[in-house]
């Protein structure tokens, strides 16, 4: 054996005891994943992954997602190794209280983390938005011998990661779309966490990725760091399909009693047979966390050639400035996540109509006027862009060019290419909004996604990945409620928007008019950190009448008064009303007041805002002396008793809707003015 051999054989028992030991410690954890991978994720970081340890958040670095983040040793281990600000000591507190290696990789923890990984098929899905951020901003500024935007997508994925559903959805949708860039390693050891991955899967995962355009090139051997490497260095060659790259491995390599077997998966080994493992390949037995100094000064040449990738890519940057100062200056500003000084004046704003709008339709118009000043605005639909309205007119398709056919239906027109704006999802909710966390992480673009609300139950883990890693990621959801009528109860929301509420880190609005909906996207905009969901009706709803009505401004603090019947006085009852029911609630209180009750109409479009407000502010706008309260809200009534109290009450839903046209139905499920002024009277008279 070589020199060279021997020091990689070193450095991948290195990369495995440091995972083992580092698991043994903490007596929980997954050991198989880092002992069987270590030779295709060495392979990778060391003779393809250009990265920079000494700056991670470098914006043209490749990405490497661990979609398997169960596996997150082999993660934390290889950071350390390469000069991340990653300490020994940090390793020897994996899954401790306050450390930053917890079980599983966290982004904004741990420094070279590039997301949230651990619920199964999330990494490699998200992973395809990340590629079709860099394929859009590719696209968008790269010039000739000016390649600004030129890096991979690299994802290690393991069995389970092949078995989500959101993994089909999304890994279909990228082989359709060419991205060249997006790499997997397909950890393909045979083994789950319960058992052998052959008592639920079977089929032929070659001819799968292959039917879904990808490039699938097999590793027999995953000790065999040549074989790896001549595989990514064909991957990389490969710029108009994305390839899956399937390396057969070991799960717990070179455990004597538990390697292939499940036992390795999600358990310590145990200290006899972590002996026996280090026995077997002449490891330092008693030693734990040994890193031979030969093998940290191979992997810390990293930090070197990573200030060497950089420094090229900013002098290179420099002289793009100079030919193209107009493009430089929008690729820095995006890439700040700044927006543009002007963008607030393209706004529309509505005149009072009693017929009035539906708000989807206004954030079309938002849309529509933003597209212009926003370049970094970029998304689409779950196949239901002219029902939700969520597109860009004339900004393009984001598609493979390559692959446009000669006749097709429902391109939005302008662009065919990776510079299109309005990405084509189908039906794929879950994985729509899974590639939106990804072009969040990459960053220089502000993704949107729309469905309809009641499909946001197929979103959620996705969406509850983007609230923990607070990404500001734009859900437009619209036919909010029964008011999406004859479709049914299939296609009408009723625990939904409660169920996002309670979701920490997500802000949810939901809009009573055309104005409150253009300050909506307004707020969704500024919020460079968490996601924010807009929901938006289907029917029309009056846009209510400024000269009388408080400011819209009062949306961007949650809630505020709408309308009192004397300004000034304490009122007799509080009526709260979201979205269309809004103006429910403003009629209950005109009427009330012209029969000689003292009433205060509030807009309360979003809970978190609203709670996010100093306490005077709050009490200014729900005075808690005044306990007579109702909301009304087309939705589960349950969490309401936070605004209304004991003594108060709710016009909502606490069953599912029906077909039937929307008038017809609030009128039978009793949301009505007449039910929020018996409602209040009712209150008045138990207060």
């Amino acid at each position: 054996m070589t020199d060279d051999m021997q020091l990689i054989e070193r450095t991948l028992n290195t990369i495995r005891f440091l995972s083992v030991d580092a698991v043994q410690k903490a007596n929980s954890g997954h050991p198989g994943l880092p002992m069987g991978a270590a030779a295709a994720a060495y392979t990778l970081w060391t003779r393809h992954y250009r990265h920079a340890p000494g700056n991670p958040a470098w914006c043209n670095r490749d990405r490497f997602v661990l979609s398997a983040g169960h596996g997150s040793m082999l993660l934390y281990v290889l950071l350390h190794l390469t000069g991340y600000d990653l300490s020994l000591d940090d390793l020897k507190q994996f899954r401790q209280w306050g450390s930053r290696t917890p079980g599983h990789p966290e982004y904004g923890v741990t420094p070279g983390v590039e997301m949230t990984t651990g619920p199964l098929g999330q990494g490699i899905s998200s992973a395809v938005g990340i590629a079709i951020a860099e394929a859009y901003l590719a696209a968008r500024f790269n010039k000739d011998e000016y390649p600004v935007v030129d890096h991979h997508t690299y994802v290690l994925a393991g069995d389970g990661d092949m078995m989500e559903g959101v993994t089909a959805e999304a890994c279909s949708l990228a082989g359709h779309l060419g991205l060249g860039k997006l790499i997997v390693l397909y950890d393909d050891n045979g083994i789950s966490l319960a058992g052998s991955a052959g008592l639920s899967m079977s089929e032929d995962m070659k001819a799968r990725f292959e039917a879904c355009g990808w490039q699938v090139l097999t590793v027999d051997d995953g000790n065999n760091v040549d074989a790896i490497d001549t595989a990514l260095t064909a991957a990389r060659e490969e710029k108009g399909k994305p390839s899956l790259l399937r390396i057969r491995t070991v799960i717990g390599f070179g455990a004597p009693s538990k390697a292939n077997t499940f036992g390795a998966h999600g358990a310590p080994l145990g200290q006899e047979e972590v002996a026996a493992a280090k026995k077997k390949a002449g490891w330092p037995e008693d030693e734990a966390f040994f890193i031979p100094e030969d093998v940290r000064d191979h992997m810390r040449e990293t930090l070197s050639k990573g200030k060497e990738w950089e420094t090229a890519w900013n002098n290179m940057f420099s002289r793009y400035r100079t030919a193209y100062p107009d493009d430089a200056a929008e690729f820095e500003r995006i890439i700040r996540g700044d927006l543009p000084a002007s963008w607030k004046e393209v706004l529309p704003v509505y005149d009072a109509d009693h017929k009035g709008i539906s708000t989807r339709k206004v954030s079309e118009a938002v849309l529509q006027q933003l597209a212009p000043v926003l370049g970094e605005l970029i998304g689409g639909t779950a196949d239901l862009n002219p029902s939700t309205l969520a597109w860009l007119k004339g900004c393009g398709d984001f598609q493979d060019p390559a692959r446009r056919p000669a006749d097709i239906q429902g391109a939005v027109g302008g662009e065919w290419c990776h510079a299109g704006r309005n990405i084509h999802f189908g039906v794929r909710e879950h994985a729509m909004a899974a590639i939106a966390n990804g072009m969040a992480l990459h960053g220089g673009t502000r993704p949107f996604i729309g469905t309809f609300f009641t499909f946001s139950d197929y979103m959620r883990p996705s969406m509850r990945l983007a609230a923990l890693m607070g990404l500001p990621v734009i859900y437009v959801f619209s036919h909010d409620s029964i008011g999406v009528g004859e479709d049914g109860p299939t296609h009408q929301p009723i625990e939904q928007l409660m169920s996002l509420r309670m979701m920490p880190n997500l802000t949810v609005i939901r809009p009573a008019d055309a104005n409150e909906a253009v300050a909506a996207w307004r707020i969704a905009l500024t919020c460079k950190k968490d996601p924010v969901a807009l929901v938006f009706t289907r029917q029309n709803v009056p846009v209510i009448d400024r000269r009388v009505c408080g400011a819209v401004d009062g949306v961007e603090k949650g809630g505020y008064v709408l309308w009192e019947a004397k300004p000034g006085v304490e009122p007799d009852v509080i009526l709260i009303g979201t979205g269309s029911e809004t103006a429910l609630a403003m009629e209950a209180g005109r009427r009330m007041a012209e029969e000689g009750t003292t009433v205060r109409v509030v807009s309360l479009p979003s809970w978190e805002l609203f709670d996010a407000q100093p306490e005077t502010y709050r009490h200014a706008v729900l005075p808690p002396a005044v306990r007579a309260r109702v909301a009304v809200e087309a939705g589960m009534t349950v969490g309401w008793e936070h605004y209304v109290g004991r003594d108060g009450a709710v016009i909502g839903m606490n069953r599912f809707g029906a077909s039937a046209p929307a008038n017809e139905l609030f009128e039978k499920f009793g949301i009505t003015v007449e039910a929020v002024m018996a409602a209040a009277n009712d209150a008045r008279g138990r207060c």
